[in-house]
């Protein structure tokens, strides 16, 4: 326990009288820390850190690395401009070797400053000192190591502005007189001088450094999809020394990850967008050692010995395979939709996608907590946002807050009982039919940019016969794989287990899921719990 000598020795409470000194001994929290040890993370709420002992690293990810950007040493603090100013941290703490740190709540700390004014003062000052020198680097020119040159609303470079966003790539973006569908577009131009054309995603993830290969043939578990559920397996069994592979088809976050804003999230009072969630999980689940790698796609598993055939040629073996593929948004039946898909019609509604709708007139297609906080998030950029309703009302299929928030926002008309039943245009969307269902009419109107949110579907035909689903296509787990006639052993199947041992499913392909990020954290969690019950099977045997 720290004392009141022991922090007089330290040169921020030298001045300090000995009734502040002992409160503070008494209120701090004395942390001990061992190297690569964590006291704060990007984003926490704020709070006063003093280290005492060893090194303190303070870190950041920028363009999907954590670097150190700066380091404190005994008697120095972490945490004034937070403190200063009522801000969650911009930057995370750790020990950069044996650290001793105290940790002040803000309650304590404004008792402090009653006590001992020079202690505010101090801090203020370094907070001072801090936005100067953070001023000072914003007006340095950024160079970012990628630039995206392209024709404004072209399909293509929505998609590669989309893979490079949710991969954490850095870079710019610059537009061209360019048609839309002009062959050579995107042009990528990397930093050491190289210059891509319209490049498939694997040679763009190559060339801007992201993981396309497994670097072994061989893993303890293998998890496909990096979505909330397959990040979360992966953070758990990596972190409890598994040697973890995740294969991903395009990026990190799954259908989450296009989420604008997700506020039912335990632990984030005002909310979470999808894209900031699966950076955060991605973060941690490559700084505890998972291999994640981009742009694949499984082709075949053979159930008997675990083998995964990726496309491309590459082959894993797997002694425990996590099926967290997730599900695909459903697409709109109507006539010559996908002549406009990325230019003027999207699925699905990432924060990437705020450029496209910036003073356009939206339609959102859904009635789901999806489409509600899309509404929200694009009425910030957009001309109008028109939410285009099947049903009778929203109440059924959105949650009371969301409702509540866009019967507030004046840009925001929701229209029940509607459907699109054509759209317009030549090399970009320019209008759409909307039919309304109580009148009986089909009215033709201006519209920009479409995003559709009309449910989700699993992609589960690649899967072999063995792993049973139900009439949806949604993977049988547990009660339901024992009760399916195909579970070939006689003991019954661990709570997440497919109807082939060692196969398990989480999240929202998993039928009976429910569909909500927490669910799938969950179940991500609970799948490497399972993972060790089922390889002590074998070890055992």
């Amino acid at each position: 326990m720290i004392t009141a000598d022991d922090l007089r020795a330290l040169h921020a409470f030298a001045a300090a009288p000995e009734e502040a000194l002992r409160y503070l001994a008494s209120a701090v929290e004395d942390i001990r820390l061992v190297p690569g040890e964590y006291f704060a993370h990007e984003g926490d709420d704020r709070a006063l850190f003093i280290v005492v002992e060893g090194l303190a690293e303070i870190t950041k990810v920028v363009n999907g690395e954590e670097r150190v950007i700066g380091t404190r040493t005994p008697g120095r603090f972490f945490g004034e401009v937070p403190m200063t100013l009522s801000t969650p941290f911009p930057a995370s703490g750790r020990a950069a070797g044996p650290t001793r740190v105290l940790k002040l709540e803000p309650s304590a700390y404004y008792t402090l400053a009653a006590l001992a004014p020079s202690v505010p003062e101090l801090v203020a000052g370094l907070a001072r000192r801090y936005l100067d020198s953070l001023q000072t680097m914003a007006a340095e020119k950024r160079e970012p190591g990628v630039r995206l040159i392209h024709p404004p609303r072209s399909a293509r470079a929505h998609r590669a502005i989309g893979f490079l966003t949710r991969n954490q790539v850095d870079f710019d973006a610059a537009t061209t007189d360019a048609a839309p569908d002009d062959p050579q577009y995107p042009v990528v131009e990397l930093a050491d001088g190289r210059m891509l054309r319209n490049p498939a995603m694997r040679e763009l993830a190559e060339a801007v450094g992201l993981d396309v290969a497994p670097a072994a043939d061989h893993y303890d578990v293998t998890i496909l999809g990096a979505g909330p559920a397959g990040l979360t397996a992966a953070v758990n069994a990596a972190a409890e020394g598994l040697r973890t592979l995740v294969v991903e088809t395009f990026a990190p976050g799954g259908q989450a990850g296009t989420s604008t804003r997700i506020e039912n999230y335990t632990g984030f009072p005002f909310g979470i967008s999808g894209d900031d969630l699966a950076r955060r999980a991605f973060t941690q689940a490559k700084r505890l050692g998972a291999e994640i790698v981009v742009t694949r796609t499984v082709e075949t598993l053979d159930t008997t010995t675990r083998t995964l055939s990726l496309d491309g040629g590459d082959a894993v073996r797997a002694d425990v395979v996590i099926l967290a593929t997730g599900v695909v948004w459903r697409t709109l039946p109507v006539e010559g939709v996908d002549r406009f898909l990325g230019s003027g019609v999207y699925y699905g509604a990432a924060r990437s996608d705020s450029a496209v709708a910036q003073g356009a007139d939206v339609c959102i297609i859904g009635a789901g907590n999806s489409a509600g906080q899309a509404a929200l998030f694009f009425s910030r950029h957009a001309r109008s946002i028109t939410l285009l309703v099947r049903g009778e009302s929203l109440e059924a299929s959105m949650s009371r807050y969301l409702i509540d928030q866009i019967s507030a926002i004046p840009s925001i008309r929701v229209e029940t009982r509607t459907e699109v039943v054509a759209l317009h245009g030549g090399d970009t969307l320019q209008s759409a039919d909307i039919a309304d269902r109580r009148a009986g009419s089909v009215e033709r109107r201006d519209v920009d940019v479409l995003f559709v949110m009309i449910g989700a579907d699993a992609e589960t035909a690649w899967l072999p016969p063995q792993i049973a689903r139900d009439a949806r296509g949604f993977v049988l787990t547990g009660a339901d794989a024992a009760d399916s006639g195909t579970w070939p052993e006689t003991r019954r199947p661990f709570a997440l287990e497919t109807t082939v041992p060692g196969v398990f499913a989480i999240g929202d392909v998993r039928s009976g899921s429910v569909k909500r990020v927490v669910a799938g954290v969950g179940e991500g969690g609970a799948a490497i719990a399972f993972t060790h019950q089922y390889l002590a099977l074998g070890r055992s045997g």
